[in-house]
């Protein structure tokens, strides 16, 4: 039976799309918004433009002084942040109910009227601060770069997945404040945005405080792009090694994917689940506790919209194992499933660890709000939180070999290997 959580939608004059679901178990409302702009949305030359956005959005606008939405909402027992990704950016907060209109205002202020405040020493305060995150999770963690290496291997040249969220520095550098307004107007718009209330607050008001506070910000009604062409796999392998000092060896193997939210790709994710993603995996069966040369296997798909999503497998491998006989392993279990598919017992596993994931992310109302949001601004539907899982138990096993068999081929493998030495850096 599909879940019932109470779904109310409308869309104002100015094309803002408004989703209410009522919670009345206990006194407090998110606020979730989703604007419809991420990492792939950035030009060549103005990568990481979206990040930046999230930073700036927190340094002041027309009515609001640089660090007072924080503030604030923190006064009133608020909790808040926003995150940036390809498809979207996203800001939230979950405030008591008493302080539900003040949240709506500060994000009226700044999604209507941000520029006011975006000037040149806010522009390079916040580069700095971007430039700092970078060092501090990327330059200087060990294997910090390793996912923008895998998106540079897996994603061709100027696709829209092939950069990180990060960013270029060099591109933000060069940025003027010219640049910085052209692309908050191109994007930060009513009609390119969703915004949700979970919580105690009735539909009908709602509606009415988000008219209140939204309905005047005037309509950018641009064209946006569609889709860009879908990508197959990869029709040869991509390998990057990097010689570094880590703590030890570790393969990044990773794999294009169908598009979210189709049958497919929820295949395609069932089969990296039961490859590696489960302490019942057969990598970790085999590589982790009969062979001992990994200590740990881990799986991950992330569902894009942009004509392709990624999956990849990271394995850490163990003390002085031989790295390229681990992968070699991998490889022959990448093989088999893609003939043999998975077993009953796999395939259960699988399913109950997508199914409890789904209902405990769904159980908190912050992460239900950031999924109706999702839905609604990438997929068109925010009422389809109800029915995923009744989507992906029809998948059957043999679409999941089918899935990995076309997609999770060895030939189909982009690697990024870091090895545990500090010898010179080599790209093959």
């Amino acid at each position: 039976m599909p879940l019932d959580y109470p779904v109310h939608e409308r869309t104002l004059t100015n094309g803002l799309r408004v989703v209410v679901s009522p919670d009345p178990s206990v006194p407090n409302v998110t606020v979730n918004i989703w604007v419809g702009v991420g990492s792939r949305h950035e030009a060549s030359g103005r990568t990481g433009f979206a990040h930046l956005f999230e930073h700036l959005m927190f340094q002041g606008s027309r009515n609001v002084r640089s660090g007072e939405h924080f503030e604030a909402l923190m006064a009133e027992g608020g909790r808040l942040n926003a995150t940036t990704w390809f498809d979207r950016t996203n800001y939230f907060e979950t405030v008591p109910k008493g302080a539900l209109e003040l949240a709506l205002w500060l994000e009226a202020d700044r999604h209507g009227h941000l520029l006011d405040a975006v000037n040149q020493a806010n522009l390079d305060n916040q580069r700095d601060v971007v430039k700092e995150e970078k060092r501090q999770r990327y330059d200087n963690q060990p294997y910090g770069n390793a996912l923008i290496d895998v998106y540079a291997a897996v994603f061709p040249d100027g696709h829209p997945y092939h950069h990180s969220t990060i960013g270029s520095m060099e591109d933000l550098d060069a940025a003027s404040v010219d640049d910085v307004h052209a692309f908050f107007r191109a994007h930060y718009a009513p009609d390119n945005t969703v915004l949700t209330l979970c919580g105690d607050v009735t539909p009908d008001d709602g509606f009415a405080l988000v008219e209140r506070y939204f309905g005047s910000i005037e309509q950018n009604a641009q064209t946006r792009r569609p889709p860009v062409e879908p990508l197959g796999p990869l029709t040869e392998p991509v390998r990057v090694e990097r010689r570094e000092d880590v703590p030890n060896d570790r393969l990044h193997i990773a794999f294009r994917l169908p598009v979210d939210e189709t049958e497919e790709f929820s295949a395609a994710s069932l089969a990296l689940d039961a490859l590696g993603g489960l302490a019942s995996s057969r990598l970790v069966r085999r590589l982790v506790r009969r062979e001992q040369t990994a200590l740990g296997v881990h799986a991950t798909s992330w569902g894009f919209v942009d004509g392709v999503s990624l999956g990849f497998l990271v394995l850490d491998v163990a003390g002085e194992s031989d790295t390229d006989a681990v992968e070699a392993a991998l490889l022959e279990e990448l093989e088999r499933f893609a003939v043999e598919g998975p077993t009953e017992a796999e395939m259960d596993a699988a399913m109950a660890q997508a199914e409890r994931g789904w209902l405990s992310m769904l159980a908190s109302q912050e992460e239900r709000a950031d999924a109706l949001s999702h839905y609604a601004l990438l997929h068109g539907d925010p009422g389809l939180v109800n029915t995923h899982l009744d989507r992906l138990r029809a998948v059957t096993p043999e679409q999941v070999r089918a899935a990995a068999a076309r997609w999770l081929r060895p030939e189909s493998r982009a690697v990024v290997a870091y090895r545990a030495d500090v010898e010179t850096e080599e790209v093959a």
